[in-house]
């Protein structure tokens, strides 16, 4: 963590001693937070992705990231944090079954998914097995 100074007080008007700046892990990645002031807000220009290998793993993540955010925001497995942050919880065969050669398979896995906000990895896996 670093915190802003009185040096750049006339470029960044951020307080001396607030936070400028953290570094972070999340599954082996590293990640640096600026804190830039409350001008630069989060949108949806910006989301991490949660690949899940099987529903549990789906649950648990929507669950505890789901948790204070903002409930308009989840469709098809994106949804916002307490912070506003987007976050896309998908089970990593997800893109198998939209890449499949099959497009009436994968149309019928777009269709379910459009109609999800978490995903519901036995519904997919159903639309794709249809016959």
């Amino acid at each position: 963590m670093t915190q802003y100074t009185k040096e750049g007080f006339e470029v960044h008007q951020m307080p001396e001693g607030i936070v400028m700046n953290i570094v972070f892990e999340l599954d082996g990645q590293e990640f640096l937070a600026l804190n830039g002031g409350p001008m630069f807000k989060f949108n949806e220009a910006v989301s991490f992705a949660v690949n899940c290998s099987d529903q549990d793993e789906i649950d648990y993540y929507w669950d505890k990231l789901a948790a204070g955010g903002d409930p308009k925001a989840q469709v098809c497995g994106w949804l916002k944090d307490q912070f506003g942050l987007s976050w896309q919880i998908v089970p990593t065969i997800l893109s198998e079954l939209l890449k499949d050669t099959d497009q009436k398979k994968t149309s019928r896995v777009m269709a379910a998914m459009m109609q999800m906000k978490k995903i519901d990895l036995s519904l997919l896996e159903k639309a794709f097995a249809q016959p």
